[in-house]
């Protein structure tokens, strides 16, 4: 933008044709002149307009703005842009932080014409976090419809948008439309690290997780990925031992993605799903990783399947997930020698550091799911149980099932008290157990 620019037929800073003057005032700066055109800033500048109105420039041809010295160059440029022709403002512009500046003064000067150029400019740009900043303050002095434009990118979208982008990042992070080559595991990853920011305490989000179509893509997202996890475990027993690392990765990989699931299932009320397809599963992954050739391998994996368990046993064990009294039996029946057997070889392996080492505080949190499970369980259940566990107790240490035998004794010792109680109590016969 060159002061030479034309418009109406006048030149910015031309004395010959000049008839009014501006000063932008700063604080203990000298202050600058520039000759104007009392037409061409009334024409385009509502406040210079009523400052004309009110002043006859025969007497008195100097207007003086208060500026402070941070945008007085902005200021500036707004003199000057007023002498543009219309189509040529946006083309001024060099970053998005000198069009906020002007946008910042053209508002108080009442430069519609130039603060829709900003405002179009910038809804156009790309922004970093701090000219963002800077935009979210300038928008509060616009009017309502120039603020929506300018921040139309930053506006919550509606239920349907979120329910769609929600539906189409869970069916990436599964990925449920076809395999994921190699170059888009980043992808998958960022997709599923949205999801749980998306789950973060966000309302619009909650009620699109109860939307049952929502609810569907998740189920069938959790299919997808049990099914890749056969699929690995499949692959295993021909290419462990040719590329025994890559096979292993590729169980530990699918595991990570159950457990992520794990995570949001518990986030939207669906742990009953993933606990029924662990249960529907575990059966053929304990047969493989089982398996003799394994015995002093696959670590990652086995230590990733105690994880992946414990959020089952949590779910289970403290009530959020509803399950028969057998089918709570059976899996813990399933799973507890597992368990049992990987713990003790992890202990004995602690200064092996080819061995992962797992947080004290996960079995301590799987131990207590495990109890309040046998708690939970009819009392003969809890009698085979902990009748089991004793008899292993010198060989295994965990899980420390001592309070729930104490428990046990103490109910069975005080029920048929309580039975013969309540038959006897006021004729009714209420049993109380």
């Amino acid at each position: 933008m060159e002061p030479s620019d034309l418009v109406d037929g006048y030149k910015f800073g031309d004395q010959t044709t000049s008839d009014v003057r501006v000063c932008f005032k700063r604080a203990d700066d000298q202050a600058e002149w520039f000759c104007c055109h009392s037409s061409v800033l009334s024409g385009n500048s509502k406040y210079f307009a009523d400052w004309l109105s009110r002043n006859d420039i025969g007497s008195n041809n100097c207007i003086e703005v208060d500026c402070i010295s941070a945008d007085y160059e902005h200021y500036v440029k707004v003199l000057k842009l007023i002498y543009l022709p219309a189509e040529s403002i946006i083309d001024s512009f060099e970053s998005v932080r000198s069009a906020v500046g002007v946008l910042r003064a053209s508002t108080l000067l009442k430069c519609e014409l130039i603060t829709r150029s900003c405002i179009e400019y910038l809804e156009a740009a790309s922004w970093d976090e701090k000219e963002e900043e800077e935009i979210l303050e300038v928008a509060q002095s616009l009017g309502s419809e120039e603020a929506v434009a300018l921040l139309a990118r930053l506006q919550a979208p509606n239920v349907s948008a979120v329910k769609n982008v929600f539906i189409s990042a869970i069916r990436f992070a599964t990925s449920m439309e076809s395999p994921s080559p190699p170059f888009l595991d980043d992808l998958k990853t960022s997709a599923q690290e949205q999801i749980d920011f998306m789950l973060h305490e966000d309302d619009d989000t909650a009620l699109v997780t109860m939307d049952e179509d929502v609810r569907s893509v998740v189920r069938e997202g959790l299919k997808k990925l049990f099914s890749t996890l056969k699929i690995g475990l499949d692959l295993l027993t021909s290419e462990y031992e040719q590329l025994p690392e890559q096979a292993e990765q590729r169980v530990l990989c699918s595991l990570a993605d159950i457990d992520w699931m794990a995570n949001v299932l518990t986030k939207i009320e669906m742990m009953n799903e993933f606990v029924s397809g662990w249960s529907e599963i575990s059966g053929y992954v304990l047969s493989v990783v089982q398996d003799k050739k394994y015995s002093s391998g696959l670590w990652l994996v086995k230590a990733k399947l105690i994880e992946v368990t414990g959020k089952a046993f949590d779910a289970v064990g403290y009530g959020s997930v509803v399950f028969p009294a057998s089918s709570r039996v059976h899996f813990l029946r399933m799973w507890l020698p597992f368990m049992q057997t990987t713990k003790r070889l992890l202990d004995e392996k602690l200064k092996d550091d080819a061995i992962p080492q797992m947080d004290a505080d996960l079995f301590q949190n799987i131990e207590g799911a495990i109890v309040s499970l046998v708690l939970a369980l009819p009392s003969g259940d809890q009698a085979d149980i902990l009748g089991e566990w004793m008899k292993n107790a010198e060989q295994f240490r965990y899980p420390d099932l001592t309070e729930a035998f104490e428990v046990w004794c103490y109910r069975s010792k005080t029920a048929k008290r309580r039975l013969v109680g309540g038959l006897n109590g006021s004729g009714n016969p209420t049993v109380s157990l």
